[in-house]
């Protein structure tokens, strides 16, 4: 299944800040990988220099830009949705059948366990096999997209939602993804969370699976990428894209208890349509 499939890194005028790289080597991927750049990006020599013309594509962003819906009138174009969005052509061109996209701040990803009535956490040691595993759920699934879970969605332990449950309704910083299966994110800033709402509201699959996560860099420390748009315009703006693309089910609020900011909240009670038991089933 590794024959047909890469991991996209997506990355933006930091080249010598590709952590996920030596992540997912460190971490056994033996696959194919490259670091996606627009043509805009001044420093792409500097990322061919150091990780090899191999693993680098640079794509057209004034191209990619009439495909979507950025939902504004901004000038400013440095947000990662414009990559996002190139992956699935630039999968076509490669011959792919599948492919994860990730950014390029990632440190670790593990694989949480219960044991002895606690949720504990290992380092994965062959990412190859959890890829595998990943996209054979993709297949099980029938969702558009799968995703690892971040640190957040298992706030709670074992008596969290997320634990319980083994999955959310979402996918965010990380897809796996069918190449003859696409979509379109939307949205200059939040586009995970437009992007699996919107089209969640007509009935679409997006899953995290929430017994292995990622571990990011800390948000909006890092120069570059979409850090620069987030410190530009603030959470208040970034979350309000999720309320335009969908007011019915989507508001702001604030998030956290000593350190609050603004953040989105999904009502999913009228975001995306049940699922009736078979039980109910008239014969």
């Amino acid at each position: 299944m590794l024959d047909e499939f890469a991991i996209f890194i997506l990355s933006n005028g930091r080249p010598d800040k590709v952590y996920t790289v030596n992540t997912i080597l460190s971490q056994g991927y033996t696959g194919k990988y490259y670091i996606i750049l627009d043509n805009e990006d001044s420093t792409k020599d500097a990322y061919i220099n150091n990780f090899g013309v191999e693993h680098v594509l640079v794509f057209d962003k004034k191209k990619v830009a009439d495909t979507f819906d950025i939902c504004d009138n901004f000038k400013n174009n440095k947000v990662v949705v414009y990559a996002r969005n190139v992956c699935f052509e630039l999968a076509k061109q490669l011959n792919l059948k599948y492919f994860l996209e990730l950014e390029d701040d990632y440190k670790l990803f593990e694989i949480r366990c219960e044991e002895d009535n606690k949720l504990l956490t290992y380092k994965i040691k062959n990412l190859d096999k959890m890829c595998e595993y990943m996209l054979e759920y993709l297949e099980e699934s029938k969702a558009l997209s799968i995703a690892f879970a971040q640190g957040g969605d298992l706030i709670g332990g074992l008596n969290g939602s997320a634990w319980r449950n083994k999955l959310k309704r979402k996918a965010m910083n990380s897809f796996f993804c069918k190449v003859d299966n696409p979509f379109t994110f939307i949205g200059r800033m939040n586009d995970d969370v437009n992007t699996y709402t919107t089209l969640g509201s007509i009935g679409k699959l997006f899953l995290t699976v929430c017994n292995v996560d990622l571990v990011q860099m800390q948000t909006q420390v890092t120069e570059g990428g979409n850090s620069d748009a987030y410190l530009k315009y603030g959470t208040y703006l970034k979350s309000f894209y999720s309320v335009m693309c969908m007011p019915s089910s989507v508001k702001i609020s604030m998030m956290g208890e000593q350190h609050q900011r603004i953040h989105h909240v999904i009502d999913w009670e009228t975001c995306v349509p049940k699922i009736i038991s078979w039980r109910f089933k008239h014969e």
